[in-house]
């Protein structure tokens, strides 16, 4: 018989996040657990088509904080919970996000140098088998596998 291993304190709160977040049509963009102790931070960022409200995060704030509480998931209830929209710079940690943003501009930097070359722009062109797909001003497309990159975010004109 195969052991389970338990769910980490961020995987307990992304999950409850998650279940709170699909009951009022939010997504849950990002989770972060960061600190200890007193200093404890708990980060979530939503989202939504039309984008999230002031009364999205305080919503989705209320609901968490009273399971973390009522559960007991943080030790001795410390901890600062704060509730946001991911912006229009948002980071992008997975494919979906990619493929979600697809027409968009976008910055990547690369773990290791692609033609010499560690940070790239271009317009998001969706994923490919598992690959994102990048098209820069000249005209050049490019792949790239998720471990190749350390970093993305959306490019907003302003």
């Amino acid at each position: 018989m195969t052991e389970i291993a338990p769910l980490t304190l961020q995987e307990r709160i992304t999950a409850i996040a998650e279940r709170a977040a699909a009951r009022e049509g939010l997504e849950v963009w990002k989770v972060d657990v960061l600190g200890a102790g007193r200093s404890r931070l708990i980060r979530i960022y939503i989202d939504k088509p039309e984008g999230v409200t002031l009364g999205d995060c305080e919503l989705i704030s209320q609901q968490v904080g009273t399971v973390l509480d009522v559960e007991d998931v943080v030790p001795d209830n410390r901890y600062h919970l704060e509730v946001s929209s991911p912006g229009v710079e948002r980071r992008l940690y997975k494919p979906e996000h990619f493929a979600r943003f697809a027409g968009q501009k976008a910055r990547i930097a690369l773990r290791e140098p692609f033609e010499n070359q560690r940070r790239w722009e271009g317009v998001l062109a969706g994923v490919e088998e598992g690959a994102i797909l990048l098209e820069t001003a000249n005209g050049v497309s490019l792949r790239f596998s998720m471990d190749q990159i350390e970093k993305a975010n959306l490019k907003f004109e302003w």
